[in-house]
């Protein structure tokens, strides 16, 4: 399968929301949002087929907690549970990332199954199906911010199409020991040429390094060691780009009145856009179930919503991890790794639910 995009891009965008101010992040912010959207539409759907509309207050808690703690205890016992049984206290360090998608799914589950008990007028089903309409937008949010932290991302295009993730290297790059005040990845438009059709592109870094105490010459003998081996010794470096090792740094430095611009071209790995291919399958996904309740509203026979979820849901999950690296290294031996192993049972129990909602049929319009 094809990249979405006609060429290739270099993707460098900064994690946080806004420069200096590392607190606040996309993918915190588009986490939040999608909780709080799908709040709105949790209200809007209470009124609309009768419900006390100040039970959503109480169905987002127990919705926050069980995505938070299930995706956290789902990738700690799914992915990693040697690291963190070992060092129990990591299972708390949630911002340094590990959240998996079917660990929130279970939970999630599991707490509207107590809400549903604790919610005289309610079944589960009936809960079930008008949350999952949300959830499918809330996890298209959850990918764009997986998208602005330049993680899960996908395997090699092998063609010039795809995009390259450029930020972890421009991280190494900061860790310079020289005076850097910026740096920019961008993909050089004079370089066309070099082109050969086989997903190795090429990528430009532009360093702006105050001059301080540096000659020209001593930044160029220091840049040529230390960047050649930034851009090939690193885990990030070589799986992102493609900097060959046996020539030399193809660098320039143009000195400028306080600084130097230092102009550095490599080579980059056009990728997959995985989380862009998700996050768009996820979205559509929520615009046919929210279809489907204007539509019908309480005349969906329950469980209906449900299995549709499940199947679409969790059967793109299993065609996309196709396309994703892999994420943790026993799964490099594995046929079909962890995420899709486990979409199997959840696609199954859709399509049970399915058919058990088929044989009850669409309830009578009530006069």
């Amino acid at each position: 399968m094809l990249s979405f995009f006609l060429s290739y891009i270099v993707w460098d965008p900064s994690p946080a929301v806004f420069d200096g101010f590392d607190r606040l992040r996309w993918y915190s912010l588009l986490f939040a949002l999608g909780f709080i959207i799908s709040q709105q539409f949790m209200v809007y759907f209470f009124r609309k087929e009768g419900q006390n509309e100040n039970l959503v207050d109480k169905l987002t808690i127990y919705m926050v907690l069980a995505t938070i703690l299930g995706a956290r205890l789902g990738h700690v016992l799914f992915y990693e549970p040697e690291k963190y049984l070992s060092n129990p206290i990591d299972i708390l360090k949630v911002w340094e990332g590990g959240l998996a998608s079917h660990g929130a799914a279970i939970a999630i589950l599991f707490a509207l199954w107590l809400y549903s008990k604790r919610t005289p007028g309610q079944s589960y089903l009936w809960v079930v199906d008008r949350i999952v309409i949300v959830t499918a937008m809330t996890g298209a949010m959850i990918r764009m911010g997986n998208l602005m932290n330049s993680e899960i991302g996908g395997k090699d295009t092998g063609t010039d199409s795809g995009i390259v993730y450029a930020r972890d290297t421009e991280d190494v790059l900061e860790a310079l020991k020289v005076p850097i005040v910026s740096i920019e990845a961008y993909k050089p438009l004079d370089r066309n040429n070099e082109l050969q059709g086989n997903g190795v592109v090429p990528v430009n870094f532009d360093l702006v390094i105050s001059k301080g105490s540096f000659t020209k010459d001593d930044l160029s003998g220091i840049l040529a060691q230390d960047i050649k081996y930034a851009l090939t010794r690193f885990n990030s470096s070589k799986e992102y780009l493609a900097e060959p090792v046996e020539i030399p740094l193809n660098f320039e430095i143009v000195e400028r009145p306080s600084d130097y611009l230092v102009t550095v071209k490599t080579f980059g790995r056009a990728k997959y856009p995985t989380q862009i291919y998700e996050a768009a399958s996820y979205f559509v996904i929520f615009l046919v179930l929210l279809g489907l309740w204007v539509k019908y509203k309480s005349r969906l026979p329950e469980g209906l919503l449900l299995g549709l979820f499940l199947i679409s849901v969790f059967g793109m999950r299993f065609v996309w991890e196709f396309f994703k690296e892999v994420q943790v290294d026993f799964e490099q031996s594995m046929q079909f790794n962890m995420g899709q192993l486990l979409s199997i049972p959840l696609v199954l129990i859709g399509v049970v639910l399915i058919g058990l909602a088929l044989k009850k049929g669409f309830k009578e319009v009530k006069n």
